[in-house]
């Protein structure tokens, strides 16, 4: 029997203490991953677009890589496979989103860090064994010739789906009389754009009696009740890479209305009931949140994403694994497989 893959898994973001809900989707693929028989090793730090974070995290992954034997080095997001050069075994690297696309201030304009961080995640990609994106818009953010897979973040359809509505909201405490809007994001961060979600709801004042619910620091087991209580999820964002938000809100069958981001499109453009906004005016966002207020049929979306099963993409990001370990064999100087005849 062969022995299990090894992975170094090296991620920016990890619950903590004072974050326990921190990136559920990594700690899922983990977790995930080792059900499937590899053993994961968790390689968590804080960059905090400080030098001296990147610099004492990288000391701390040599010295991790020089005593463990590993297989193969999982980077989430770019800047964390900085810490992973020079190579010592096959490099995967999964771009998420704003290591391609940027940092936005709070005046929501692109950041000179951010533009840094594209630049070095551009790097890492050129030397990287196997490229994962999260969707095909950060795909075309590569450089040009960069081959790469299209793996979507996976869900927990145990957890995520349809339940009542009425039963939700008394477990939340939320009124049932009023039409809620859930915000798909933190208010706080400024790439979501919770003002343009304020002044859309503003705008549909005279029409429903509708309120914008924000789960903020909501345990992320929690988060099926806020779209199972909801009405509409609305995403104002100004990018994404693929939004782990809007497949777990179709999950549970709630209505979607979104400006048109990272994988959106290709989620709810062909869903009777959801809204993909032609462009991220208030006007029309508000316009999109009336016709899926006045829709009387619910909406059957699930069906739609049961092949983001985690159990499934487990299986493909497997299989990327073992791309990379060939061709870092392939590479080698001292394997025979790289010679060419």
């Amino acid at each position: 029997m062969d022995a299990p893959i090894r992975v170094l898994m090296i991620t920016s973001e990890w619950p903590t203490c004072d974050r326990p809900d921190s990136a559920p989707f990594i700690v899922r693929q983990a977790n995930f991953l080792r059900s499937a028989g590899l053993m994961v090793d968790v390689f968590a730090f804080r960059g905090s677009k400080k030098l001296f974070n990147y610099l004492r995290a990288w000391f701390q992954v040599r010295k991790k890589l020089k005593r463990d034997s590993y297989d193969l080095v999982h980077a989430q997001w770019g800047q964390s496979g900085l810490l992973a050069i020079p190579k010592h075994c096959a490099l995967v690297v999964t771009f998420r989103g704003s290591d391609l696309e940027g940092y936005v201030d709070s005046r929501g304009r692109y950041t000179f860090a951010g533009n840094v961080l594209q630049l070095l995640s551009k790097a890492i990609a050129l030397v990287a064994d196997e490229i994962i994106v999260v969707s095909e818009s950060l795909g075309r953010r590569l450089p040009k010739g960069c081959k790469y897979h299209v793996i979507s973040g996976g869900l927990d359809l145990d957890l995520f789906c349809p339940t009542s509505k009425v039963m939700a909201r008394q477990a939340l405490a939320l009124p049932e009389n009023r039409r809620l809007v859930l915000f798909g994001g933190k208010p706080d961060a400024p790439v979501k754009r919770y003002n343009l979600a304020q002044q859309a709801l503003a705008l549909l004042a005279g029409q429903y009696d509708v309120d914008l619910v924000v789960a903020q620091k909501v345990p992320h087991h929690v988060m099926p009740l806020y779209m199972n209580a909801c009405d509409v999820l609305l995403l104002t964002s100004l990018h994404e890479g693929s939004p782990d938000v809007i497949k777990e809100a179709l999950a549970c069958n709630l209505p979607v209305v979104s400006v048109d981001v990272g994988d959106v499109r290709e989620r709810i453009s062909e869903i009777s009931g959801c809204v993909l906004c032609k462009d991220d005016r208030p006007t029309t966002i508000a316009a999109g949140l009336v016709e899926v207020l006045s829709r009387k049929m619910p909406v059957n979306s699930r069906d739609t994403i049961k092949e983001l099963d985690e159990r499934v993409l487990t299986k493909e990001v497997i299989g990327v694994y073992h791309h990379a370990m060939q061709r870092k064999r392939w590479k080698s100087p001292h394997s025979p497989s790289n010679s060419r005849s």
